[in-house]
């Protein structure tokens, strides 16, 4: 863990444009306190907006979490259902307090097949904040990295196979034009909580040079001490997009 002394550096220094958090551990958390999964979740909407009001505050321009991916469907009935309650309550009675605080949310996932007042309550926040200029909230739902990258894949295809694209002008900037994301600067810093290190089908194309921070912490107890706590590391990291860091040596140019 850093000192305060660290922390309050980290919070000098220029924030990350795009911090994406992974949020887990909020069964783990209701479990360890004898309470039902449905209270871990409920107190994890509460860490939510504590974390969407410290990344504004902190001067972060994007914020993605993860709230809900497509492999959460197999989860039990009653628990898919509560969520889903939760993510309409939420919208209902924070939508208008994002927007008074100039925050512009966007979701990234498939909407094909949701419940046709939750599709409808996602399109309604998109459009409400759609010219708000403060942070960014990004919030994937429905979302999973695989099928985003495999839908792009299709498009292209389709494109192809209309003679409208060339298969030699698919690059990198093509396949990323096609994603969810298009519009969006990939992270900088990829947090997850909970302990475990893994992205869980999370932005796999988009954190191709993302820095991750492991977080030991459950979901339910991140707070804006934590959020600093990452940015401390991140700030520490030395970045180098596959060229030399600060402290490499340069290379030598071969002799003979």
């Amino acid at each position: 863990m850093f000192g305060r002394d660290e922390i309050d550096d980290a919070t000098v220094a220029a924030p990350p444009a795009h911090v994406a958090i992974i949020m887990d551990g909020n069964g783990r958390w209701a479990s360890k306190r004898l309470m039902p999964r449905f209270e871990g979740h409920r107190r994890g909407v509460e860490a939510l907006r504590r974390t969407v009001r410290a990344a504004a505050e902190l001067g972060i321009r994007y914020l993605t979490l993860y709230s809900f991916s497509s492999e959460n469907w197999s989860r039990p009935r009653t628990e898919v259902d509560y969520l889903m309650g939760l993510v309409k309550r939420f919208v209902r009675n924070d939508l208008a307090d994002l927007h008074a605080n100039n925050v512009r949310v966007r979701i990234i996932g498939e909407r094909e097949g949701l419940d046709a007042e939750l599709a409808e309550l996602l399109s309604e926040v998109e459009n409400l904040t759609a010219a708000n200029t403060g942070l960014t909230l990004v919030v994937a739902f429905n979302y999973g990295a695989r099928q985003e990258i495999v839908a792009a894949a299709r498009r292209l295809a389709q494109k192809v196979a209309e003679g409208t694209l060339k298969p030699q002008d698919i690059t990198a900037e093509a396949v990323a034009a096609n994603l969810h994301t298009h519009d969006i600067p990939d992270p900088d810093l990829v947090i997850r909580t909970s302990g475990e290190q893994r992205l869980s089908n999370f932005l796999l194309w988009q954190a191709a040079y993302a820095e991750f921070v492991f977080i030991p912490l459950l979901w339910p107890d991140f707070d804006r001490r934590a959020l600093e706590t990452a940015l401390a590391e991140y700030h520490a990291r030395d970045r180098r997009f596959g060229g030399l860091g600060e402290t490499d040596p340069p290379r030598q140019a071969n002799s003979g």
